[in-house]
């Protein structure tokens, strides 16, 4: 069986509660066409997160990674197109704040995702999900581990692919934080599985 390595974040700023992270645990292990998932959680830490990803790859050896990221605002669930080779923005769990600096100094300006963004879009859409391409990923840590990934395809393992997918707030999220739309777990979870699926089925 072949393997999608899903990955979530822990908590950061001020966002008390990551609904990647949920998300992620609980399709740790289900199957989806012929892909299993494997979920793991990155820490929200510029110094650690994309080491963390690559080890995972090598121990995983999966066929598709997919990372999940909060977009604390953004009312619909967004693949993403594009990463770029910045890291910039608030400081991460551990105080580190780096500024218009590249992720990797001998990579690429950017990489595109190799997943199919515009099917996994069509096919939310088609269930009723609210959900479009976002062609920016910022230049924090979501960013960063989706620019970690590609390049690691690129160089070190051709043939995985790889990409990033914004989800919104959770409801538990936003009641504790106040000012941001948010979707119900199951609708997250929901959406997330159809992308995954999207992916199994070659779209």
């Amino acid at each position: 069986m072949k393997t999608i390595l899903l990955t979530g974040f822990e908590p950061f700023l001020d966002f008390p509660v990551n609904p990647t992270m949920r998300v992620a645990e609980e399709l740790d292990g289900t199957v989806v066409g012929d892909y299993e998932i494997t979920s793991r959680i990155l820490p929200v830490d510029f110094n650690r997160a994309e080491a963390r990803l690559m080890g995972l790859i090598r121990e995983v050896e999966p066929d598709v990674t997919v990372s999940l990221g909060l977009a604390g605002g953004r009312s619909k669930m967004t693949p993403e197109r594009i990463a770029i080779n910045v890291q910039d923005g608030a400081p991460d769990n551990e105080g580190n704040q780096p500024v218009d600096k590249p992720i990797n100094e001998d990579a690429p300006d950017a990489y595109f995702s190799t997943l199919p963004v515009r099917e996994m879009v069509n096919a939310l859409v088609d269930a009723g999900l609210p959900a479009e391409i976002s062609n920016t990923a910022g230049t924090y840590l979501c960013n960063n581990v989706m620019f970690g990934g590609l390049h690691y395809a690129a160089t070190e393992r051709p043939g995985m692919r790889a990409g990033f997918i914004h989800i919104p707030a959770s409801h538990e999220l936003a009641i504790q934080h106040g000012r941001i739309p948010s979707w119900s777990h199951e609708d997250l979870l929901r959406g997330v599985r159809i992308c995954l699926e999207t992916i199994a089925d070659g779209r």
